[in-house]
């Protein structure tokens, strides 16, 4: 087993704060620090008075930077992996660096902290017990429509994300796979200061969104079956 350590180092997705005090400590002890965007990573290494080297990892050079992470690694280097924001291998290529490090037997290390979708999950008002989680959605109609509709079939709490100008494209799909009666949540700017949930039916959220100007990434919630709180109690 290699001494080498790669830490999954979780970042704030807004509020500076919402970093915990063993990140801080791993970002400040760690040799390099691998990130997604190293413009957006110097700037919370700045704001924590932290100077680390960087090397950026994102999807159009992770084949040319896994080697080279690993043979760091390898050598004995301690590296912290981070994303933009929140957690890193949640629909990023962290997961590729992570896989390829324990199939070299190299210790991964997976720190909690913040991540958009358990924020937005909680704060949603909809079913909490068990969910499944799309990632990014297909960008063609008819593809996002059948992904949609599988997950429909699970009958879970459906969370994804989407940007700004797709959303009231999506909404649509939503409308046609699930129903315009169906309880949707769109959040927001999550622990920023412009935080928002936009909580109702399908129909109604489309309504609210429609004429206002659109700024921000989303986590579409969507609870495809109605599930009375007396139900919930029943179950256990």
């Amino acid at each position: 087993m290699s001494n080498a350590m790669l830490f999954v180092v979780p970042t704030p997705i807004g509020n500076l704060e919402d970093i915990t005090l063993r990140a801080i400590r791993i970002l400040q002890e760690v040799d390099t620090v691998v990130c997604e965007d190293t413009r957006q990573t110097i700037k919370l290494l700045s704001h924590l008075k932290i100077s680390k080297p960087l090397i950026s990892f994102y999807t159009q050079n992770q084949l040319k930077r896994i080697p080279q992470i690993i043979s760091m690694l390898e050598s004995g280097k301690s590296i912290a992996l981070v994303s933009d924001c929140g957690t890193p291998a949640i629909s990023d290529p962290g997961y590729y660096l992570i896989k390829e490090a324990i199939d070299k037997n190299i210790n991964v290390v997976p720190l909690p902290g913040a991540c958009a979708l358990i924020t937005a999950l909680v704060g949603s008002g909809l079913t909490t017990d068990s969910f499944v989680f799309l990632g990014f959605l297909k960008k063609k109609t008819g593809k996002m429509k059948k992904e949609l509709e599988q997950a429909k079939s699970i009958q879970k709490t459906i969370v994804f994300y989407e940007s700004p100008h797709r959303i009231l494209k999506t909404l649509e799909v939503c409308k046609d796979v699930f129903g315009e009666q169906t309880k949707i949540v769109l959040a927001r700017e999550l622990t920023k200061k412009f935080e928002e949930f936009i909580r109702g039916t399908i129909k109604e959220v489309i309504g609210n969104m429609s004429g206002r100007d659109i700024l921000g990434e989303f986590i579409v919630l969507v609870e495809p079956i109605q599930i009375s709180l007396s139900e919930d109690i029943s179950k256990d």
